[in-house]
């Protein structure tokens, strides 16, 4: 009875967490950039360690930003905006022609550390070398890899293929939220 037990304990963990189960890298680097990378829980340590000089900067939509949620005290600097031209996959987007501006009026690039989040970890990337190239330094740009929603399931006999289940900020159980603070919102919009 005890083995059992022990057995479909294990079964629900497996299907209730279906991460566990998966034979698949959780956080993968996805591409060369400049700067570092950090796991979400490494990016939280610092956050919590520094508060005074490091700043999270979710640069995923407003939309995103807004709707999907995200890290409470992340500041919201678009990396892209969504245009009215629908494309393939849905309306297109275009890059953030000031994000270096932005990020300059909100942020020291000389001592702040500053760490990208995006939606898995791929726009984040673009964005840390944005930041290198417009003047801050490489040590003190960070990519959070999983981004905010973490990656999709890629085992295609699993009942949650291609669902964002597969780390990430709001999986590991980080402080998120939907609220609208407007002192972190894309200020050009205030």
């Amino acid at each position: 009875m005890k083995k059992i037990m022990i057995l479909t304990l294990v079964l629900v963990s497996l299907s209730v967490c279906p991460a566990f189960a998966l034979d698949q890298l959780v956080y993968p680097v996805k591409g060369e950039h400049k700067g570092s990378s950090l796991l979400p829980r490494q990016a939280f340590e610092m956050l919590k360690t520094e508060p005074e000089q490091t700043y999270l900067v979710d640069i995923r939509t407003r939309y995103e930003y807004q709707d999907i949620g995200h890290p409470a005290g992340a500041y919201n600097i678009p990396f892209q905006f969504y245009t009215t031209k629908a494309g393939g996959k849905g309306y297109e987007k275009v890059q953030n022609k000031a994000f270096c501006k932005d990020l300059k009026a909100r942020f020291n690039q000389e001592s702040d550390s500053v760490l990208f989040l995006c939606r898995s970890g791929v726009r984040a990337i673009f964005a840390s070398n944005a930041a290198v190239e417009c003047g801050f330094k490489e040590e003190k740009v960070f990519v959070i890899l999983g981004g905010f929603e973490g990656d999709k399931i890629k085992d295609k006999n699993s009942p949650f293929f291609g669902k964002r289940m597969v780390g990430g900020w709001r999986l590991e159980g980080l402080p998120w939220t939907y609220k609208m603070d407007s002192q972190l919102m894309y200020q050009p919009d205030l």
